[in-house]
Parts: C-alpha cells; sequence; structure tokens
C-alpha cells in the first residue's frame, strides 16, 4: 500500500511542474501523515543528515572543476585534440565530437555540463560546414550520457554515498570500458549517418598545427589519466581526487593557458556554488524520503512484489530496467539514484546480483533518461544552445537512442562486458 501511495503522490505532483525538490518535501510529508508519525523536525533532521555525508563533499570539487576548464580554455583544447585524432576520416567533425564526449566525461562527470560545453564549440562549426542541425544536435546529445558512465562521474559519487558499503573506487572503474564501447558505438550509427546525408567534409591540420594541438592538449588529456591513476592506487580517495581536480584545473587555466583570470575565476566559483547547492538540496530532500521510504518499509514491499523473479537474476534485471527506463523518462537522473537505489539495492542483493555491475546498468539506464523526452534535460540544453526545435532534435536522436538502448541490453544479458574489465582494472580485488 505504501509503495503506491509513495509513487501516485510523486507522480501527482511532478504532473504540476513543482519543482522536484519540493516533490519530495511533499512525499516526505504525505508519508509522515500516513505512517502517524507526525514530527515537524523529522524531515528537516533527515534533510541535515543526508547532506552531512563525506563522500558527498566531492561533488563541488568536481563541479568547481568543471566549471573552471569550460571557462579556462580546456574544452576548446579538448576539442581540437578530438578533431586532430579523427578529423581526416569522412563526416570528421562527428566523430570528433563522440570522441570530445569520451574525454570530456572523464574532466567533468556531467552530461549537461558536457553537451553545454560541447555544444557551444561544435554545432556553429557542424553547421557551416552543412550538417543539418538536428543531427549536429543529435551526436552531442548521444555522447553527453557518457559523463554520468565514464569516471570521474558524479552520478556514481552519489550512488555510493546512497548505498552504505559501495566502494566509489570500483563504481569508477565499472564505467571506464563500457561508457568507451558506447562510443564506439554511436560512431559506428555516425558511419551510416554519414553515407545516408552525404557529408563529406574533412578536418586536415599543418604539420605546425599538430605540433601546437598536442602540446596545448597535453595538461588536459593527462588530469584525467592523474585523476584515474591516483584514485585507483590509493594514492588519495575520490574526494580528495575532487580537490587535486580543482587545483590542476585552476593551475592549468590561470596559470598556464592564462585564459581565466582571478575576477573571472570568481564568476566560475559562484556558478559552481549555485550548482552544488541545488544538487546538495535535492540530496537532502530524497533523504527524508528514503528516511519515510524505510519506515514504511517500501524496499521490502518492492521485494514482495518481484519475489516471483528473484530465482531468474536476467528477468528481474530485464523488469528493472524496464521500470527504470520509464522512470528516467519524467524525473531527472539525481533523484531517481537518491529515490530508487535504496528500493532496488536489497532486492538484487537477495537475487545475488553482482552490485557494482547493477550500478552500472542503473546509471547507465537513467543516464539514458536525460536524451529522452519529455523530461531530458540535456534536449533543451543541446536546443538551446543550438537555436534547434525539440521535435527535429528527437527525431535524429532516435538511432543514437536505440544503439545506447542495445548496449544497455548487451550488458544486461552479457555481464562479462562488464565485471573482466573491472576485475582487471582493480587488479582482482
Amino acid at each position: 500500500m505504501e509503495l503506491f501511495i509513495f509513487l501516485g503522490t510523486l507522480f501527482f505532483f511532478l504532473a504540476f511542474g513543482i519543482p522536484i525538490c519540493l516533490v519530495l518535501v511533499l512525499c516526505a510529508m504525505v508519508l509522515m501523515w500516513h505512517s502517524g508519525m507526525w514530527d515537524a523536525m523529522i524531515i528537516p533532521g533527515s534533510m541535515l543528515d543526508g547532506a552531512n555525508n563525506y563522500p558527498l563533499m566531492a561533488i563541488p570539487f568536481f563541479v568547481f572543476a568543471g566549471e573552471i576548464m569550460a571557462a579556462g580554455g580546456l574544452s576548446k583544447r579538448v576539442v581540437q585534440l578530438a578533431q586532430l585524432m579523427i578529423g581526416r576520416v569522412r563526416g570528421g567533425l562527428g566523430y570528433a565530437a563522440v570522441v570530445a564526449s569520451i574525454i570530456f566525461a572523464g574532466l567533468m562527470g556531467s552530461s549537461v555540463g558536457e553537451a553545454a560545453a560541447l555544444g557551444g564549440l561544435l554545432l556553429p562549426m557542424m553547421k557551416e560546414v552543412g550538417y543539418k542541425p538536428g543531427r549536429a544536435g543529435a551526436v552531442i546529445a548521444s555522447g553527453a550520457i557518457l559523463g554520468p558512465i565514464i569516471p570521474p562521474s558524479t552520478n556514481f559519487i552519489l550512488l555510493g554515498a546512497t548505498i552504505s558499503g559501495l566502494s566509489i573506487t570500483k563504481l569508477f572503474m565499472i564505467g571506464l570500458v563500457p561508457g568507451i564501447l558506447i562510443g564506439l558505438a554511436l560512431m559506428v550509427v555516425w558511419f551510416f549517418v554519414v553515407r545516408k546525408d552525404g557529408y563529406n567534409e574533412t578536418i586536415t591540420f599543418t604539420r605546425e598545427e599538430k605540433w601546437k594541438i598536442l602540446i596545448d592538449s597535453t595538461p588536459a588529456f593527462l588530469m584525467p589519466v592523474l585523476l584515474l591513476g591516483g584514485i585507483r592506487f590509493g594514492v588519495f580517495t575520490p574526494t580528495e581526487g575532487g580537490a587535486f581536480a580543482a587545483i590542476y584545473a585552476i593551475v592549468v587555466c590561470v596559470l598556464y593557458y592564462r585564459e581565466l583570470s582571478f575576477r573571472e575565476l570568481l564568476r566560475v566559483s559562484a556558478r559552481a556554488a549555485t550548482t552544488t547547492s541545488v544538487v546538495m538540496l535535492i540530496v537532502a530532500t530524497a533523504t527524508a524520503v528514503g528516511w519515510f521510504i524505510t519506515i514504511a518499509q517500501i524496499p521490502n514491499q518492492m521485494t514482495a512484489l518481484f519475489s516471483p523473479l528473484i530465482d531468474s537474476p536476467v528477468l528481474l534485471l530485464l523488469c528493472i530496467n524496464v521500470f527504470l527506463f520509464l522512470i528516467g523518462m519524467v524525473m531527472d537522473l539525481t533523484p531517481n539514484i537518491l529515490i530508487f537505489a535504496p528500493v532496488f539495492y536489497p532486492l538484487i542483493t537477495q537475487a545475488g546480483i553482482d552490485p557494482y555491475y547493477f550500478g552500472l546498468l542503473f546509471i547507465l539506464n537513467l543516464g539514458i533518461g536525460v536524451i529522452t523526452p519529455p523530461v531530458g534535460t540535456v534536449l533543451y540544453v543541446v536546443c538551446g544552445i543550438g537555436n534547434i526545435k525539440i521535435t527535429q532534435l528527437i527525431r535524429n536522436l532516435v538511432p543514437f537512442i536505440l544503439v545506447e538502448v542495445v548496449m544497455l541490453f548487451l550488458l544486461l544479458f552479457f555481464p562479462k562486458l562488464s565485471l573482466i574489465p573491472l576485475d582487471w582494472l582493480m587488479g582482482g580485488k
């Protein structure tokens, strides 16, 4: 009963367009009233406990680092490096967009930030050489889902902070190889798009330009290598890695590239603080809902609902992923993680499913939601930057979304595609 009250309340208030943080507070109040535990201090106390979580300290650091890189010239050099790597192929700008998405994911860990940065740089260039606006926007939007998968992902940080006992380092590592595979799959789609639409443009550089791009982009390329290497080999924790990323970004953009003044750094800090405050407010309110979800034994009800499938892990995962895909279409990634991870993890633990493998499927599935209507946040970012009609973008996104769903189900039916690389990356730990 409590499960249906919670879901009904959630979608009822969402239908009125109420901001998600207020919806979560209202859901908590409804559950509190239903449970007969009316106490004005429970919700604010739970919110404070939710925000007071050490692993979550990594989020403001990575958000700050991402804002610095977007404003300090690092983004531009990543795009140039991607163009140098694959721009000579027919339809090179589209391939470069996917390669840049892979590199950017290792720098920013955010789908919206990645779409905004790459869209601002690449969309004008792609339109200039004759790309259809919808096609250009589609390849950039589809690559943005790599942000939540390839480390350092703020979404994996949220998941690790929400579910006790999960190592954020292992969550980071399990996303690396599947993220690259999805990027390669997007390139295969672009291969056929190029031939269907008749794009012929290539990008070439002189020897001097190549050397300049390589030298300029080396600091940008080194950052994810140093960051992931440091986290993997225990030089620093993911939270300390976030601080390292922020300091590294300041040193490179302010002192090396010299494209970010100290006054601009203050404006970047203000933007990062605003973004972080929004995320942390959602975290706090979702924690309050989570407290009542636990008290109402909703995870146990979910387990009972899916109990006939516990002996068939693949069928169980299939049903959960269909549910998550539908939820991802109507609600954003962050609240979905905070609300549904505590609900499903007891179930998959009882079914004997690897928690890190499920975490990968969970984040990838909900990540696809950021590019699916009606609430796909990345869709509106790309449309706003490129002045593209939403219907035009969605129509051109269909083949890219289909291949991402195919990759999701490949990972679901063949767990070793993610678990073997994880074991290798972690050295059998």
